[in-house]
């Protein structure tokens, strides 16, 4: 695991981690978003040339993860699986070996957008799922980053990336954290996701991820 990144939001510590997740440490929870698992094999049902290996590699992250923090809970912040092509026999044998491995850790998925398109995972993965918001502490972990009336909200399918612009035409477009004052993102956690621009303001706090460390603006 990289060096993790401590702030405060709500009152808690939190950890923002350079693999595109959190961590909590008073609730030892792992926080991930948009894994999008077997969207590379929904894009090849339809032909599409896209790169393989993507499910493989979002699970030695995980388990990189889970070998490196103390944890009790393992919580998904929406679209665990990418759509109904993400069903195919190789993807959910990786991913039931992966849940084999940490047979006793509990598992919560917050059902997001792509997760009502792709079906809930199956019952073998033993993956509890629940609408959003899952209240915790001070949070509502949620998959749309719709305010709370009075949790802050940790979300995610923004997919939020900054692009940071150098001399002449240089730039890099960089996945990253948005801390807002009722409202953070999550970045995704997938290998195969894309992202979308988001901005910064006096209002926010931004931490970019690059050469597997986090960067605050």
């Amino acid at each position: 695991m990289s060096t993790p990144y401590p702030v405060r939001l709500a009152g808690e510590e939190l950890w923002l981690l350079p693999e595109k997740a959190l961590y909590w440490p008073a609730q030892q929870a792992l926080l991930i978003a948009d894994v999008h698992f077997g969207k590379a094999a929904a894009y090849r049902s339809l032909g599409q040339p896209v790169p393989q290996g993507t499910t493989g590699h979002n699970i030695a992250v995980l388990d990189a993860l889970l070998a490196s923090l103390l944890c009790r809970q393992l919580i998904f912040l929406g679209d665990f699986l990418h759509g109904p092509g993400s069903h195919a026999t190789a993807t959910l044998k990786a991913l039931v070996d992966w849940r084999t491995r940490h047979a006793e850790l509990p598992m919560t998925l917050i059902r997001g957008n792509h997760d009502k398109r792709a079906g809930d995972p199956p019952a073998s993965l033993n993956i509890r799922v629940v609408p959003e918001p899952l209240l915790l502490g001070p949070f509502a972990l949620q998959h749309e980053p719709q305010p709370h009336p009075d949790r802050h909200v940790l979300a995610g399918h923004v997919h939020p990336v900054y692009r940071l612009n150098g001399r002449g035409r240089q730039s890099l477009r960089l996945a990253c954290f948005r801390l807002g004052e009722d409202v953070s993102l999550l970045p995704a956690f997938g290998a195969f996701t894309g992202g979308y621009p988001v901005q910064r303001n006096e209002n926010c706090r931004m931490f970019v991820i690059g050469d597997n460390e986090i960067w605050p603006l």
